[in-house]
């Protein structure tokens, strides 16, 4: 029973590991499936669309990074932020979610670990395309 206990928790760490690491690619992602699947409706194919559903999620999330990075008004780099950020969120919600139906009969407590699961991975998108960005140099301080 102890070793049950130990697995189930471990396999609960490293799921919730992975969400909050592949949080930020929640918004390539949906974008290579949804432009995947809009080839494979044009006559692409299956190669074909799984060629230009790989390409779009690579550009989208290089074309994200590289704005965010290196444009500098606050309200572009907000639009970009949440552009990532409420994907991984809805993304979150629904993994705590089916995470939170197993754990507890009640609805309502459901959705409230639903919500702040959303809420954490929806940050934690927020932080890792905020850190994808280039080093500020230090002011003050002598290179060298």
């Amino acid at each position: 029973m102890i070793l049950g206990i130990l697995g189930i928790s471990a396999a609960i760490g490293l799921f919730c590991w992975l969400v909050f690491t592949l949080a930020v690619y929640a918004l390539p992602f949906f974008a290579g499936i949804t432009i995947g699947a809009w080839a494979y409706g044009a006559g692409a194919g299956w190669p074909g669309a799984i060629l230009v559903g790989l390409v779009s999620a690579a550009v989208t999330l290089g074309l994200g990074q590289f704005l965010f990075a290196f444009l500098r008004p606050v309200w572009v780099r907000l639009v970009i932020g949440a552009a990532f950020a409420a994907p991984a969120a809805i993304a979150g919600y629904h993994a705590v979610h089916g995470i939170a139906q197993h754990a507890m009969p009640s609805e309502a407590w459901q959705v409230v670990f639903s919500v702040i699961g959303a809420i954490a991975v929806g940050v934690t998108a927020w932080l890792r395309i905020a850190g994808a960005g280039p080093a500020q140099p230090v002011q003050g301080f002598a290179r060298g």
